[in-house]
Parts: C-alpha cells; sequence; structure tokens
C-alpha cells in the first residue's frame, strides 16, 4: 500500500524539522503509542497499542531516521512485531519546504504487513494504514500550530492541547 499526500503547517520550517526529530512530539503525534525512547540518530524504540478490523496487538518496534536534509526532508522507516497478531512494516519519505508564512509537509507511506494481519485483506489494512498516516500527520499539525480562539470552554481546552510544542519548545 502506498500513500501520498500533505499538510501546510502553519510554522516555520526550523520549528517543523526541531519537531519531527523530538521523541516527545512523535510519541504524542502516533495514534495508540503508549512509550518511545531513542533519539534521532540512533532511533526510537515504540511500543504501540491498535486494533485493526478484530485483531487489536501490541506492537514493539523500531524507528529509524535516514536521508536527512535539515528543514528539507527525511526518511523515516520502521518495523514492529505484535506477537501473535503478526508484524507490519513501513516508511515515508517526509519533504518539507516553505509555503507562505509556514511549512508544507509532503510524505509518501509505504506500509505492508504479514502473519494474521495479513489474513484481513488488503481493503482493510490499506484503509487503516492510511488513516494512520492521516492521523499521525493531522495530530503532528495541531502540535505545532497555535491554538485558534474559541467560543465554547470544552472547544478552548482542546485548543489549549494544540500548539503544546510551539509553547513549549518557542518554535
Amino acid at each position: 500500500m502506498q500513500l501520498t499526500d500533505h499538510r501546510d503547517i502553519a510554522a516555520p520550517p526550523a520549528t517543523v524539522w526541531a519537531a519531527i526529530l523530538d521523541p516527545k512530539v512523535l510519541m504524542a503525534c502516533i495514534p495508540g503509542c503508549e512509550s518511545m525512547t531513542g533519539s534521532p540518530e540512533e532511533g526510537f524504540e515504540a511500543v504501540v497499542v491498535q486494533k485493526v478490523g478484530p485483531v487489536k496487538a501490541k506492537f514493539t518496534g523500531a524507528v529509524q531516521l535516514s536521508d536527512m536534509v535539515p528543514e528539507q526532508g527525511l526518511t523515516i522507516t520502521g518495523e514492529g512485531k505484535g506477537g501473535a497478531a503478526g508484524f507490519a512494516k513501513g516508511g515515508a519519505k517526509v519533504e518539507m519546504a516553505p509555503e507562505g508564512d509556514g511549512t508544507r509537509l509532503t510524505y509518501t507511506v509505504d506500509a505492508s504487513v504479514g502473519g494474521k494481519l495479513a489474513q484481513l485483506g488488503s481493503r482493510i489494512i490499506d484503509g487503516f494504514a492510511k488513516k494512520m498516516a492521516d492521523q499521525f500527520f493531522e495530530n503532528f499539525k495541531n502540535a505545532l500550530e497555535p491554538p485558534a480562539p474559541e467560543d465554547d470552554a470544552g472547544e478552548a481546552e482542546e485548543g489549549e492541547k494544540k500548539g503544546w510544542f510551539r509553547r513549549t519548545f518557542g518554535g
């Protein structure tokens, strides 16, 4: 399965670059991520819990960053093992370019699964992979953008969660 898309982020490339290398930001953006340790140079280890169709699994995996060109792009590759559920492998080529006052983040994601997960069929797997990629990059965008003014107190609280990277790291 391959997916190409982009997100326009209201933050400069330097801020986007710093965030994509930060394990705290990545952990907050990966749906179902329970823990993440490591560094961009050594790679990251993560534990992610996901439900794909009727199969729920805890994946333990490794993520490597390569082809890193500061403020321009990188390649992310990873593999996770989910015990009896099987395994997942994937990667993303991420490119960033200035877009107005912000950054356009373009990505091409490639993913595959094996074991019990592969028995679910390509339609379910492809839909799940697209949903995960969309969620990650939308979460990433929301983490970097300043919160919009909200009318409702509940919406204001949700807006406060967004843009925490910018407030925390001054980007």
